[in-house]
């Protein structure tokens, strides 16, 4: 499956050892995980800024996102679709990178439910859509 992570999931499964993680380490193995230049410059911001990240620690992981991750270009959406115009963005990357699934737990997206039979899911329910993806 090609999976579009949000950057929320991404710094989860960086800075902890919850269900992120795991869910990360999964995919990783498991699955195509895609990502855009967007995603990735909010990523190393939030550690940075919000998170006081060493630098250099940041630095590491993106390149190992860069390497392990399938970056994706984003298409502009023709009119916007999330109150927030950033998750537009992450919107916009699942669509150009064809994901089966959106990853997240910003709640302006999981309330969309779905966009463009793009299915917006929540790190805790991605088991259960795994199994029922491959059921079919």
């Amino acid at each position: 499956m090609r999976l579009f992570f949000d950057t929320n999931v991404l710094i989860a499964a960086f800075i902890s050892h919850g269900i992120c993680a795991e869910l990360f380490e999964h995919c990783l193995t498991s699955h195509t995980i895609l990502t855009t230049e967007w995603v990735l410059g909010e990523y190393h911001r939030s550690l940075r800024k919000k998170f006081s990240f060493d630098k250099h620690l940041t630095e590491e992981s993106l390149s190992f996102l860069k390497t392990n991750l399938t970056v994706v270009k984003a298409q502009t959406l023709k009119k916007r679709v999330c109150r927030d115009a950033d998750d537009d963005n992450v919107i916009a990357g699942a669509l150009s990178g064809k994901a089966d699934c959106l990853i997240t737990g910003d709640k302006d997206l999981l309330i969309l439910k779905k966009f463009k039979n793009i299915p917006i899911i929540p790190p805790k329910d991605f088991w259960k859509f795994e199994s029922k993806s491959t059921e079919k």
